[in-house]
């Protein structure tokens, strides 16, 4: 049976369909992607060097952001050069090996953002709730350990959802409607019994959206009703503003995979499909350090402090 399966699968063929339906729109789509994936590097790299250096961010929140900006520059990598190579060539297959890489790597780094952005919610509801106790409570050690955790989950979810590919069989040459192997696509593919790996999409995918979600909404809840109890405008507005910039990150990443995955499967939700992947692997990754910057005080001001002292550098050589 083993042996079947590998002959099987030494001659499956993926076809990633992408945008090609649309060829009038091959160049400037090439174009959009390739500008929103240089920003996301430039906006995701330039966030973590800029932590990195700056003594006044070496904190909790920004040891997360500047995790949070590793994993979106390394899952946008993992599906962009992909995608921009589709938009150029007429050969679109990819092997069963390498569609079942991508989904691996894509998984790891999705599933370990959704539970850095829950452990964000926890640090927020820290420092607001139990300020005097910040530093104590959210310790280095702690904080190395909350992002070991969520690097770890990732990599143990995607092995497990993985490994459910793995012993299946595939038949073929198979048409995906998407730029990207997803889960669903490939399932689908498959010429064997499904039973087990459905089952376990359905435990562990559940699994991960409840317990960050869970975490994430009681953080939310317990921030919100400190907030209320402040008793001038001005400190509720200062606690507010402290996790606006995560708040907006994380509506945006959940609402578009929520979005996502209540769309219908058929020909008619192709289309919608591929755009809101193209959101959530694509757009997001561009858009966080955009979040956090524009929005954070902070940043802002070691981003004009390090052109204030570029500027003068610049001066004092001519």
């Amino acid at each position: 049976m083993v042996t079947t399966a590998k002959n099987q699968n030494a001659s499956v063929i993926f076809i990633l369909l992408g945008f090609s339906d649309y060829p009038d729109l091959q160049v400037p789509l090439f174009l959009l992607f390739l500008s929103i994936y240089l920003v996301t590097v430039v906006g995701n790299v330039g966030m973590i060097v800029i932590i990195r250096i700056s003594s006044k961010l070496h904190t909790p929140m920004y040891f997360f952001l500047r995790h949070l900006s590793f994993v979106d520059f390394c899952y946008s990598t993992g599906v962009t050069p992909k995608l921009l190579e589709n938009l150029v060539v007429e050969d679109r297959t990819i092997t069963i090996e390498g569609c079942i890489t991508q989904f691996f790597f894509t998984a790891s780094f999705v599933v370990t953002e959704t539970f850095l952005l829950a452990v964000m919610a926890y640090d927020r509801f820290v420092a607001i709730c139990n300020p005097l106790l910040y530093t104590v409570t959210m310790s280095q050690k702690l904080s190395g350990l909350l992002v070991a955790a969520a690097y770890s989950w990732g990599l143990i979810s995607s092995l497990i959802f993985t490994y459910s590919l793995l012993v299946l069989s595939f038949c073929g040459t198979n048409i995906i409607h998407n730029f990207l192997c997803e889960y669903s696509v490939i399932l689908s593919a498959s010429c064997s019994d499904k039973h087990f790996s459905e089952i376990i999409l359905f435990i562990v995918a559940n699994f991960n959206a409840l317990c960050t979600l869970i975490i994430i909404f009681t953080s939310y809840i317990c921030i919100f009703i400190t907030i209320l109890k402040i008793p001038s405008a001005s400190g509720r507005h200062k606690a507010f503003s402290t996790c606006a910039s995560h708040l907006t990150a994380v509506t945006i990443f959940y609402g578009t995979i929520l979005f996502l995955y209540c769309i219908p499967n058929s020909k008619s939700s192709w289309l919608i499909v591929r755009v809101t992947s193209v959101f959530y692997t694509v757009v997001i990754p561009m858009l966080n350090p955009l979040i956090y910057s524009l929005r954070n005080k902070d940043v802002k001001e070691t981003l004009r402090n390090l052109m204030d002292t570029d500027i003068l550098c610049n001066v004092s050589h001519y």
